[in-house]
């Protein structure tokens, strides 16, 4: 057993440990710790596929971007630990069943393409260069260029979505309204008192 197949099955153990604790643990910051430890140990799996490029985006973009941006908003929220875990018991079998339905799945599919494939199963890619950066860029701009362009809408969309479904407008802060400013008149702004008024 060489040292890459050991340092595979090590990681591998840390990604699926960690990635139970994300959905198991009742405090949503140890949670979002998990997960951080999930991306990383799937970063070094990346590394050990020789895709350097594909690893150090997912240390960079999501533990050092994503995860903060998550921490920050889980420590603002005020979140019902109670409520949740209750949620949890509740739509426990669904996903069990859900797990399994989608693992056979991935199962087949791979056992139906990769049978009668050698081991570079990258065979009908043009490439050019042995530099996997490159090659990623070429791809993601040329032949994929519509998907691209697809996710990237599609994440633009969620954005505004979750702000649009978090935004709440707080009653307690004092701010002005300029339709209201332009359209006061003297009447609403001034009052005047007369000396007989003072003197009653």
């Amino acid at each position: 057993m060489n040292i890459e197949l050991i340092i595979f099955f090590i990681f591998s153990a840390l990604v699926l440990i960690s990635a139970i604790g994300v959905i198991t643990v009742n405090n949503p910051v140890k949670s979002a710790i998990n997960l951080v430890f999930t991306f990383f140990s799937s970063a070094v799996l990346w590394l050990l596929l020789n895709a350097e490029f594909l690893s150090i985006i997912l240390i960079l973009v999501y533990v050092g971007a994503v995860m903060v941006l998550f921490l920050f908003v889980v420590m603002m929220l005020d979140i019902n630990i109670t409520q949740a875990k209750e949620g949890f018991v509740k739509y426990m079998p669904v996903g069990v069943l859900i797990f399994f339905i989608i693992s056979g799945l991935l199962s087949f599919f791979f056992y139906s393409q990769f049978e009668t494939t050698d081991k570079n199963i990258i065979t009908s890619i043009d490439l050019i260069g042995s530099d996997n950066t490159k090659n990623l860029g070429y791809l993601l701009y040329t032949e994929y260029i519509i998907a691209f362009e697809i996710a990237a809408i599609i994440l633009l969309l969620g954005i505004i979505s979750a702000i649009t479904l978090t935004h709440s407008k707080n009653t307690s802060t004092k701010y002005q309204v300029p339709s209201e400013q332009i359209s006061a008149s003297k009447d609403d702004r001034l009052r005047i008192i007369k000396d007989s008024d003072t003197k009653q």
